[in-house]
């Protein structure tokens, strides 16, 4: 099978958050391999997105709109679109600070109901010891 991507990409473990409903909507993800052009990202559970999401890498501070080129049960390819990230030497608007602060709730939230879950985890492990 011939290669169709116009750049090489290279194996990754990074974590994600893809941002979807104007923001409103946040899901957790693995990026498995990322390129200037694209990443394969990989859910714990076969969700359901639009068309347009924007990829969050917290460990790159980084937000690219993707549009998802394919899907298949817990795994999508997306490809970055020409606007994807804002240069970095570039002043905060008051709407991309906005936007940013709007991003960071939605990661707090999600991270609450990771430790809650882990929590409940701990505490069940404790009662079954």
């Amino acid at each position: 099978m011939a290669e169709r991507r116009n750049a090489t990409r290279q194996k990754s473990f990074l974590r994600g958050c893809i941002y979807f409903n104007n923001r409103r909507n946040a899901v957790d993800c693995l990026i498995r391999d990322i390129s200037s052009t694209g990443a394969k990202l990989i859910f714990s559970d076969a969700i359901t997105v639009p068309d347009v999401v924007d990829l969050y890498i917290p460990q790159k501070e980084q937000t690219l709109r993707a549009e998802v080129h394919w899907r298949h049960g817990t795994e999508l390819g997306v490809a970055f679109t020409a606007s994807a990230a804002a240069a970095p030497d570039q002043p905060l608007k008051p709407d991309d600070l906005a936007g940013r602060v709007e991003r960071l709730e939605a990661e707090i939230a999600t991270l609450k109901k990771v430790l809650k879950r882990l929590k409940a985890d701990l505490v069940s492990e404790e009662d079954a010891a």
